[in-house]
This record gives structure tokens, C-alpha cells and sequence, in this order.
């Protein structure tokens, strides 16, 4: 029996709910509620409303996903000049 794949997906964030959940609608349009993965809390990733991400689906359930990937915004600001360290 062979296992079933995860569904890779994009989406933009609609709403960012309390417990890091977040509601997503897809490119086709189509709504579904999100979580963080681990990576993402792991390195501080953070996530705001109206942001472009992947996903990955479940085929067996397909209103819920797992944000696995923050899409960066081609026009963005590169980050500001750090501040030096003071020992």
C-alpha cells in the first residue's frame, strides 16, 4: 500500500488567529486553516496578514494545511543597517 503525499499549495494570509493559527485562502480560492511548522517556530519566522506562503495539504482533509514556507516580496525593503554590538 503505497502512502499518500502531502499536497504542496500557495496562498495568501487572510487572518492570523490566536494559537499561531491562520486562515489562507489559496490561489484557486478556496479557504482553509493553517498552522506553523516547527522550522518556522524554530527560527522565529514571522508571519502577518497578507503574506504569500506554501503549504502542504493533507488529500484526506483539505481544509487544513501546514505553513512550511513565507514567500518573500519581490519588491521588499532589505533590512535595515544593524546596530554594533556594545561589550
Amino acid at each position: 500500500m503505497s502512502e499518500a503525499k502531502a499536497i504542496e499549495v500557495e496562498g495568501r494570509i487572510i487572518t492570523v488567529l490566536p494559537g499561531t493559527m491562520f486562515r489562507v485562502q489559496l490561489t484557486n480560492g478556496h479557504m482553509v486553516l493553517a498552522h506553523i511548522s516547527g522550522k518556522l517556530r524554530k527560527h522565529f519566522i514571522k508571519i502577518a496578514a497578507g503574506d504569500m506562503v506554501k503549504m502542504e495539504m493533507s488529500p484526506y482533509d483539505l481544509d487544513k494545511a501546514r505553513i512550511t514556507y513565507r514567500i518573500r516580496e519581490q519588491n521588499a525593503l532589505p533590512p535595515g543597517p544593524r546596530r554594533p554590538r556594545r561589550y
